[in-house]
């Protein structure tokens, strides 16, 4: 079973991960910590208003929460709170329902779907959604 959580997609995300550069002069910046797993997770991103324009991150997390974050890193710019929302919902939804993996520039993030049964994780999954959609208020 944990070598289907930590599959060689996910592991090949997590050593990959973007956006470490820290912006200069962010309109937000957000520090969260998934309390079961201990995971942590600091971004700073700029907006246009409706949609991000920059993103920076500092992430502290076992190769699951890694693996999103790198995925956000790569496609967030351009984003909207919407549709930074209507993904967290389809990840929640497939890890706790089996639903399918979001599909577009998020359809990397279908190598977490064996994580469904690795609930203390969840938290560490979805953490980078959390402080992205908390920073955009």
């Amino acid at each position: 079973m944990i070598d289907d959580i930590y599959n060689k997609d996910v592991l090949r995300l997590a050593a990959n991960i973007g956006g470490l550069e820290p912006l200069e002069n962010p309109d937000a910046e957000i520090l969260l910590r998934s309390p079961l797993c201990g995971s942590s997770i600091e971004i700073a991103l700029n907006t246009d208003g409706e949609r991000v324009t920059g993103y920076s991150q500092k992430i502290k997390a076992c190769a699951l929460g890694q693996a999103v974050a790198s995925v956000m890193a790569n496609v967030v710019i351009g984003k909207s709170k919407v549709d930074i929302q209507n993904v967290r919902d389809q990840i929640e939804a497939m890890l706790s329902t089996g639903s399918a993996a979001p599909d577009g520039d998020w359809k990397a993030l279908a190598a977490l779907t064996p994580a469904k049964n690795a609930k203390p994780r969840h938290g560490a999954i979805l953490l980078p959604f959390d402080a992205v959609l908390k920073a955009l208020g």
